[in-house]
């Protein structure tokens, strides 16, 4: 090939539509997305190949660059589908999953693990357990019906029955306690000290210190 055929090509478009394809299945199994919030990891590296495909297509011919954003509308798309599927398998978890376990526990219990486990820095735990006490207490006293496969959002109409002036915060709790156990969101320290404070107001005593 001649040099001046050489120098007329353009310039290779990172990344084609193979290499794309193969980047987002090894990006999608990586085991991070098992342990932290998928939507939030597939944007930080959907962000990336953007810009990395924005500024290969800057120095390619105007076709070079039409392949380009081409490729990353595809990838884009992709990315937003499984996102979607994703969080709907999340919600169809939470909506057929029971909330408390078959575990043999009582609410003091979970209650000290949920404030044990806010010690050692373990948000998520702590808000999980923390909203398990609360609901598990009220059964304890009679307040809720005892359904062994209710989810939390059928505790939580439980509870609002009871409890109507807490409806906001026990539907809130609700949300949280099945993005944190199915929807791999992290929690936080706030998050979770709301729920051992909501339990404590639902138990008619002195806000958790």
């Amino acid at each position: 090939m001649s040099p001046s055929l050489v120098a007329r090509a353009d310039p290779p478009l990172d990344p084609g539509g193979d290499e794309a394809r193969r980047q987002l299945r090894r990006e999608l199994v990586r085991p991070e997305y098992y342990q932290d919030d998928i939507v939030g990891r597939l944007t930080r590296w959907l962000d990336r190949l953007v810009t990395g495909t924005v500024n290969a297509a800057a120095s390619s011919s105007g076709l070079g660059a039409a392949a380009a954003i081409l490729v990353v509308l595809l990838v884009t798309a992709a990315v937003l589908f499984l996102a979607g599927r994703a969080r709907r398998t999340a919600a169809g978890r939470a909506e057929a999953s029971p909330a408390l376990t078959g575990e043999v526990v009582t609410a003091e219990e979970l209650r000290a693990r949920a404030e044990a486990a806010l010690a050692a820095g373990d948000a998520e735990s702590a808000l999980v357990d923390a909203f398990r006490a609360g609901a598990l207490r009220q059964i304890e006293r009679g307040r809720i019906e005892d359904l062994p496969q209710a989810t939390a959002h059928e505790l939580a109409d439980a509870l609002v029955a009871v409890f109507p002036e807490h409806r906001l915060a026990v539907l809130e709790g609700a949300d949280l306690f099945d993005g944190v156990l199915y929807g791999e969101r992290p929690a936080t320290a706030a998050q979770a000290a709301t729920l051992l404070a909501l339990d404590d107001a639902l138990a008619g005593r002195a806000a958790h210190r």
